[in-house]
């Protein structure tokens, strides 16, 4: 099978399985979904669900959270994953905001990347999430699918699967594809014992041809 097949198949398998798929983190601006994704680091959705409502309720603007200190944002966060670096990054996240984009979050990847805690796969997400940009985070369940199922090869870093992936599909679909790969990762192809037996991509996924070759 040719890498443009398979493209296609897992493509055209999405589309009629999962026709809508979104983020699961919570939010309701720009602003609100760049805490949530910088909390999300190493930490699930779930869990940052759980820590928004509280910690926006009291830091609900860009201005109030930059008028905070780390030590006051740590008490809302303490339960999810690094709260010493989040409750830093956040601050300075919307100090940064004020100072260099006049307190609005910025829809370009590059200077979303000049935010603390912000990476690329964070601006990535931001970007395809908020502003429909046709760009695609890579997180390790993007990263394991990807490889998993061959839509790349011998990918070493999330910036080559970035690149191998934005090569193969459609600029118009790249950004439901993140949430594909995601939603499949989290829930069918984990990273222990994948649940090869309630996936329909088996025809086509490299992973299932060689783990479990047909007599």
């Amino acid at each position: 099978m040719t890498k443009k097949y398979i493209y296609k198949k897992v493509i055209d398998y999405f589309k009629t399985h999962m026709p809508v798929a979104e983020t699961e983190l919570n939010y309701t601006s720009p602003y609100e979904l760049i805490v949530s994704v910088i909390l999300s680091a190493q930490c699930t959705d779930k869990r940052v669900n759980l820590i928004t409502p509280a910690l926006l309720k009291r830091f609900p603007t860009i201005h109030e959270m930059a008028a905070a200190t780390p030590e006051e944002v740590f008490e809302y966060i303490k339960s999810c994953s690094y709260p010493n670096n989040k409750s830093k990054h956040l601050v300075n996240m919307a100090k940064t905001l004020i100072e260099k984009f006049n307190g609005k979050v910025p829809p370009d990847v590059e200077k979303l990347q000049q935010l603390p805690g912000v990476g690329r796969k964070s601006a990535n997400v931001i970007a395809s999430v908020v502003f429909k940009k046709p760009v695609i985070a890579v997180d390790t369940h993007v990263f394991r699918v990807s490889a998993r199922i061959g839509l790349t090869s011998n990918s070493k870093s999330p910036l080559n699967t970035e690149k191998q992936l934005t090569k193969y599909i459609p600029e118009e679909l790249r950004a439901i594809a993140h949430h594909w790969l995601i939603l499949h990762g989290r829930y069918v192809c984990i990273a222990r014992k994948p649940k090869c037996y309630k996936c329909g991509l088996t025809e086509y996924c490299r992973y299932y041809q060689k783990n479990f070759p047909i007599a």
